[in-house]
């Protein structure tokens, strides 16, 4: 049974008694936001969406993802989560579940069938959850996550995309507002405001906004330029917990290989710090709401045991900073289809076997930014151009977001973009004549007693799940 709502009390999350709560849990990343490398389809979600409708027609279309949204994550999930040691899972989800580009600010209440399914089954497991739209009217960054199609950040410029995001959040919070299990709000995924002052105006309006309408939960809100930077906040708004992403570079394929030397610990430490200074400065609550490395391919990669050692010495490394200064977290990954999670289909699964010849393509094609591997083909083509433009123009480099150069824009506009846009099809193409019977079995490659489970990340994870203040 809970201990109604959690509250902020200087740098504590504390519950009704006042005692400490530490958050430590996962995101359930790729279910109500899809994204490409999570599931498999390339491109953003919409896209990925409107293809499969047109295949597989508006039945089908509504069969497929209604069973897929339920068996990715049942209560045998929620069992295994809590048996870890883990108490809260945030939940990103589309704002595309709730309402209509076309038919803007009408409620779809079917949004919530799927949300409130997972709240509830949590809930009945002693897990908090955490509400995160992780895409909103416009998008609130470049990237795919957002599912933003066009990597144009156009929420910061039209005042009616905020209006409506505002709007969606007053209906969650009237929905949510007497759970006391729904831990808050994260109003914005990695937010990336190029001026840097409208993403804290933004705070203060909707923070403003949902108070109207629930005084109680805690708004989770995320830092500047993918949740790293803090440039032009000046102010802590009343029971809010600021947030930070803390990837590192050396838990993928393009980074150099952690081997747990003394610089690269420090480099560990002083990243957290430099993202943490806000809250530290400001004697805040402090939330990491992703991290985490990708993992190798047994069959892919012959040194795949050593790397995903590797990979696992610097998780542990990152939860021990965190266990250093008793901060919530929650790792990035829960499930996907075997790059990150911490439970992922099995690769002998009707899913995985039906799709394998098409991801074998985008990898050859990075079609994907997220665990993109060495490949001959896009690496001759990228390079000349990435050149050119630093030749004639040297100031691209510097084109905003803050953590991105030449090479990444050029990544994120046409590999990722534009070209893997041209593939939509040709993966819905792989569903075309697919009975309700198939489409149930595909589907059914997500639930938890068909996947598989990332054994060295959960016990990690399962080490490091109580906090000292937990």
């Amino acid at each position: 049974m809970t201990t109604g709502f959690l509250s902020v009390r200087g740098d504590k999350v504390v519950d009704s008694n006042g005692d400490d709560i530490v958050m430590r849990g996962a995101a359930l990343g790729g279910w109500m936001n899809m994204e490409n490398f999570i599931t498999g389809f390339a491109g953003h979600e919409a896209q990925h969406r409107d293809a499969m409708r047109r295949v597989l027609g508006q039945q089908k279309y509504e069969y497929f993802f209604d069973k897929w949204l339920e068996y990715f994550f049942t209560e045998a999930d929620a069992k295994f989560f809590a048996d870890l040691g883990l108490n809260c899972l945030r939940l990103p989800f589309n704002y595309r579940h709730f309402e209509d580009d076309m038919d803007p600010r009408v409620l779809k209440t079917s949004g919530f069938k799927h949300l409130d399914r997972v709240v509830d089954l949590c809930a009945a497991q002693g897990i908090y959850t955490i509400l995160d739209m992780h895409a909103v009217p416009g998008g609130q960054n470049p990237d795919w996550h957002s599912d933003n199609p066009t990597s144009y950040a156009a929420f910061w410029d039209y005042k009616d995309h905020q209006d409506r995001t505002v709007w969606l959040w007053e209906q969650i919070a009237a929905r949510y507002k007497s759970n006391p299990w729904v831990a808050g709000y994260n109003p914005l995924n990695e937010p990336c405001d190029p001026e840097h002052v409208r993403l804290p105006a933004f705070y203060t309006r909707i923070e403003k906004a949902i108070r109207k309408i629930d005084p109680n939960h805690i708004l989770w809100l995320d830092g500047n330029t993918f949740a790293m930077e803090w440039k032009g906040f000046d102010n802590v708004l009343p029971n809010c917990v600021y947030a930070m992403h803390d990837y590192s570079s050396m838990g993928f394929p393009t980074g150099v290989p952690y081997k747990g030397t003394t610089d690269q610990k420090e480099r560990l430490e002083s990243g957290y710090l430099r993202k943490a200074q806000f809250m530290s400065q400001n004697k805040t609550p402090v939330w990491n709401g992703e991290f985490g490395p990708v993992y190798a391919d047994r069959v892919l990669d012959v040194d795949a045991e050593s790397v995903n050692q590797d990979r696992y010495n610097l998780l542990g490394e990152q939860l021990r900073i965190y266990d250093k200064y008793n901060i919530s977290w929650s790792i990035w990954l829960y499930k996907d289809i075997g790059l990150q999670g911490m439970v992922y289909t099995d690769p002998e699964s009707k899913w995985n076997k039906t799709l394998k010849p098409f991801l074998d393509k985008k990898k050859r094609f990075w079609l994907d930014k997220w665990g993109q591997r060495p490949a001959s083909e896009p690496e001759a083509a990228l390079r000349p151009l990435v050149d050119w433009i630093d030749s004639v123009s040297p100031t691209a480099k510097d084109t905003y977001p803050t953590s991105w150069n030449t090479e990444m824009h050029v990544m994120r506009n046409v590999f990722n973009t534009f070209l893997a846009a041209s593939f939509v099809n040709e993966f819905a193409e792989l569903f075309r004549d697919a009975s309700e019977q198939d489409l149930d079995d595909l589907a059914r490659g997500f639930h938890f007693d068909a996947c598989l489970q990332r054994e060295g990340l959960n016990e990690i994870l399962k080490n490091h799940a109580h906090a000292s203040g937990f």
